[in-house]
């Protein structure tokens, strides 16, 4: 598994999105950062409500030069149900994540169980989640990777984190 260091380029992402055409990290020209949060899938009603939250935080993220995509290894049509089942009305959804890109993220992998809580059949392998800031200049500012679906950053913490970020030019930490 990758581990990805701050102050040091990301690699490059690209992914199919459910409004058509593809999400390229390169092509992102944020002010401040573009969030990448990676996603188990439809399968995950943890997920739901976190990127839901996201999703009605977008604006507040805007507002402070951050642009945010979601991304899991779902196919089309499971990315494109989770849309319409969870409600995301403003973030873009990428899906077909590859199982090695997730890995060159240094994200955790995990093998299908069956069924969710919510019915939902959890696919043969996806990546658990994982969360970075990255600058525009394509370098690592800041990430959170998680083994399992509990215990992420909270959004509304993460507003006023970037906020301090942006206001005292805060430089990314643990690069030594």
């Amino acid at each position: 598994m990758t581990s990805l260091v701050p102050r040091q380029p990301v690699p490059e992402l690209e992914v199919p999105t459910v409004d058509g055409g593809a999400w390229k990290l390169s092509e992102s020209a944020p002010e401040n950062f573009t969030m990448v949060a990676f996603y188990r899938g439809l399968h995950c009603p943890i997920c739901a409500g976190y990127l839901g939250d996201l999703d009605r935080k977008r604006d507040d993220f805007r507002g402070l030069g951050v642009e945010a995509v979601m991304i899991s290894s779902d196919d089309r049509e499971r990315a494109s149900e989770t849309k319409e089942k969870w409600g995301i009305e403003n973030l873009v959804i990428g899906y077909d994540l590859s199982i090695d890109k997730a890995r060159e993220w240094g994200l955790f992998i995990s093998t299908g169980r069956g069924k969710t809580s919510v019915g939902v059949e959890e696919t043969a392998m996806f990546s658990e989640p994982g969360l970075f800031l990255v600058r525009p200049d394509g370098t690592l500012y800041a990430s959170s990777v998680n083994t399992m679906p509990f215990a992420r950053p909270n959004f509304g913490e993460l507003l006023k984190a970037v906020d301090f970020i942006v206001a005292k030019d805060y430089p990314a930490r643990g690069e030594a």
